[in-house]
This record gives C-alpha cells, sequence and structure tokens, in this order.
C-alpha cells in the first residue's frame, strides 16, 4: 500500500518540486503576499523588516555549515569508516538496510538533533556502498529520524522552560524535563514513532525495476591518500606530522571531559566541538583532515546562500504579527481538551515560514500560554504540541535536510516524495495521540 502511494508522490516531487532554493524564494513571495494581505502590512515597511532580519541567522548559519563539515570528517576518519562499514556490512538486504538506517538515525536524533543528521547521512552513504538499495529511500529514510528530535533530549522548546529564568517563567514558572520530555505520554508519541517510521520505510521500497541506485564514484573510495615521498619537503612532513595533531586535539578531548564532568548539556556547539577534535584525532595528519574536508565542504553551498533567506522569512512572519494572527486562529477552534492538538496543526503550519524551535516558541508562546490558562489545557501538552508540531513538517520543510543532503550528494526532490508519505502516517501518530490524551 505505502509503495503504491509512495510512487506517484515520489514522481510528482521530482518533477514538480524545484531546487531548495526556488522553494525559499517562493517561500519569501508567498510570506511577503501574506503580511500586506492579511495584517495590511506597508510594503515599504514590509521590505525593511525583511531586510533588517536578513542577516539575523549568521551564527546559526555557520553552525550548521560546521555540522555538516565537522560531521564528514570524524566520519571519514579511518576509524570510524571501518567501524560505519563494519555496521553496514550487517545489513544482508536493502530491506534491512533501511531499517537499520532509519532506527541508528532516530536514536541519533532523540539524542542531539545536529548529531542525528550527520550520523544518518554517513551511514547512508556507507550502507550504499555495500548493499542494492534505492538510495533515495535510504536516506530519505535517514533523514526521517529527525522527526523524534524535539520530543528528545535536545529539543529546544522543553529545554527553554526548564532553564531558570527564560522569558516566560513568570507565567509559567519553570517546568522540568520529566513533565515534558520524560512525561509519560510524550514517551508514547516517541515509542509510536520509533515502531511506525522504520515499518513504512520498508514498505515504500520500490520494485527492483524503478530502484534508483547510487553511483558508488560519487561516494568515493577508500583507496587512501598517496605514500609521502621519500624526499619529502619539511612541510610536506609537517602536514603528515601525527605529534601535531595529537597535541592539538588531545587537549580539545580533554576539555570535553571536563565539560561533561561539570555538569555541562549537549548543545550544536558542544557537538561540532567534539566532531571537529575527534575527528582531527582520529586522522592522525592534517594531510587526510584536510582531503576530507575538501570532499565535505562541497556540500555546504546550499545552507551558505539559503539560510539567510529563511532568516528574513522569520522577520516577516514575527516582525508583522502574521506568525501570531495564524496562531491565534487556531487556538479559536480549541477547547480544553483539544488545545496541544491544534497546537501541533499550527506550529506545523509556522514551522514551513519559521523553521526554528526557539524561534518558534518566542512567536507562539505569548498566544499559546494564555490561552492553555483560559481554557484550562494541559500547560505542558500544549508546550509538547507545538514542539512535535516544529519538528513534524521538518519533513516538508528543506530547511534542515540541507546538511543531510549536502552529506548524501541528492537534492531535496529526491527524497521529498517518501517524506511526504512519512509526513502523513506521522501527523496521524502525534496528532491522534495528543488528540486521545
Amino acid at each position: 500500500m505505502l509503495r503504491i502511494l509512495s510512487r506517484p508522490a515520489t514522481r510528482l516531487m521530482e518533477r514538480y518540486l524545484p531546487d531548495a532554493f526556488i522553494f525559499v524564494l517562493v517561500l519569501t513571495i508567498i510570506a511577503m503576499l501574506a503580511a500586506m494581505g492579511i495584517e495590511g502590512t506597508n510594503p515599504v515597511e514590509l521590505v525593511r523588516i525583511w531586510g533588517d532580519g536578513f542577516w539575523s541567522l549568521l551564527q546559526f548559519s555557520m553552525q550548521m555549515l560546521l555540522v555538516l563539515v565537522t560531521g564528514f570528517i570524524l566520519a571519514s576518519s579511518p576509524p570510524v569508516k571501518k567501524l560505519l562499514a563494519s555496521l553496514a556490512g550487517m545489513a544482508k538486504s536493502g530491506g534491512m538496510a533501511i531499517i537499520m538506517v532509519t532506527l541508528v538515525s532516530l536514536a541519533a536524533s532523540w539524542l542531539n538533533w545536529g548529531f542525528g543528521l550527520v550520523v544518518g547521512a554517513i551511514f547512508a552513504r556507507e550502507l550504499a556502498k555495500q548493499v542494492r538499495v534505492d538510495y533515495r529511500l535510504l536516506v530519505a529514510s535517514a533523514y526521517s529520524g529527525f522527526v523524534i528530535w524535539h520530543g528528545g533530549i535536545s529539543g529546544s522548546i522543553p529545554l527553554t522552560v526548564a532553564t531558570e529564568g527564560h522569558f516566560t517563567a513568570d507565567q509559567i514558572g519553570v517546568i522540568p524535563t520529566s513533565e515534558t520530555i520524560f512525561a509519560g505520554w510524550n514517551l508514547l508519541i516517541v515509542a509510536a514513532v520509533v515502531i511506525a517510521l522504520p515499518i513504512a520505510n520498508r514498505m515504500m521500497m520500490p520494485r527492483e525495476e524503478e530502484t534508483v541506485l547510487v553511483d558508488r564514484e560519487m561516494l568515493g573510495n577508500d583507496k587512501g591518500l598517496p605514500l609521502l615521498p621519500n624526499d619529502a619537503t619539511p612541510a610536506q612532513r609537517l602536514e603528515n606530522s601525527r605529534i601535531l595533531m595529537y597535541l592539538v586535539g588531545i587537549p580539545g578531548i580533554v576539555w570535553l571531559v571536563l565539560y561533561f564532568a561539570g555538569g555541562g548539556g549537549l548543545n550544536l556547539n558542544v557537538v561540532n566541538f567534539a566532531f571537529l577534535f575527534i575527528g582531527l584525532t582520529l586522522h592522525g595528519t592534517a594531510r587526510s583532515l584536510l582531503a576530507a574536508l575538501d570532499d565535505a565542504v562541497k556540500g555546504g553551498a546550499g545552507i551558505v546562500i539559503q539560510f539567510p533567506f529563511y532568516a528574513g522569512i522569520m522577520a516577516i512572519m514575527t516582525g508583522t504579527g502574521l506568525a501570531a494572527t495564524m496562531s491565534e486562529w487556531f487556538v479559536s477552534l480549541s477547547t480544553d481538551r483539544t488545545l496541544p492538538f491544534w497546537s501541533f496543526i499550527s506550529a506545523g503550519i509556522v514551522n514551513i515560514f519559521v523553521p526554528s524551535g526557539g524561534g518558534q516558541w518566542a512567536v507562539q508562546a505569548p498566544i499559546m500560554l494564555p490561552a492553555a490558562e483560559s481554557l484550562g489545557a494541559d500547560i505542558n501538552k500544549v508546550i509538547m504540541g507545538v514542539a512535535w508540531g516544529d519538528a513534524w513538517t521538518n519533513l516538508l520543510q528543506p530547511f534542515w535536510a540541507l546538511p543531510m543532503l549536502g552529506i548524501a550528494g541528492l537534492k531535496a526532490r529526491d527524497i521529498m516524495g517518501f517524506c511526504v508519505v512519512l509526513l502523513l502516517i506521522t501527523g496521524v501518530i502525534i496528532g491522534g495521540i495528543l488528540w486521545v490524551i
């Protein structure tokens, strides 16, 4: 059934979904037209809001570029490549490869969303080298695990409200993760998604004649670097010095130990730091690391050019009040029992235009929290409804797929047909549980 459903969806996306850069340009125009039509924003003021916010994600853009680069560096180090190859060797069929990459991505994304994006993509590449399987579905399966991130321990919204002094603390106090991430009903959603996604991905496997294989030359080879010549120059010997790399890499690893021993938690900077210094140490030589870097940066162009446009869209949505208006409309449909569900739906729609968990919470919290109080709804469930909605439509929004697509060497249109099917399945699961509870 799912194979039949995924076939037209895939063909539709391959034919009509443009490059992700065109997608963000279209979203920009839609957001501008909506702000003028719904909010009555003056065109000159609209352009000012858009331009003022255009560079607001520069730090985040660099962080995401480093997710791709440092993750690739770590995964392409000789020890990790050997480990991934060994793990991929356990897949004896295409179906097993699909299930394995989904489970690995789910587990990694639950721990940390940046880690999940990189690990899923790298593992998909390694599986494609060893197993005959549709590469589009393999990468889509790796990306599908990302849907779980906001219900996991790196979820920015539940972690925000669990932090002393957060911006809504005067209104709701500090809410521990035991009442959000580790609440029984949230773990039920996580468990349902973990069970459903591998099965759904396996059921979407195309027939043999429809299978699209990857050109293994694109994935690189494992021949290694040429040997250092006997008459190597001092510069060449420095580039191949293990001592130099260890003198810098080991202190980085020591810092990580001290950081976690002191109670530090995972965030994007820490993940990138860990990827970089563990990767630097495992590569052993600057020559090996720089060769991996050359391959890694090839996939980063989409991040560099597209993230500023998304920052501009976010500025339009927040600065004109458009996101607030959308949220208020869904609140008007809600009762105390259904508000978590409608929070989920509204967050999913807002996420198309504001693909940032923290940014989205800043927009929706001032609407959703007073609504929860006035209706007598469960605030914890409303909070997680917004969190799950933010994660859910990432299956449709190529913003977060860019690092993974860069590593995998694919376009958004290659995987989005499968992702649309998964969007429907996970929407029913998450929304259904939020409605029932």
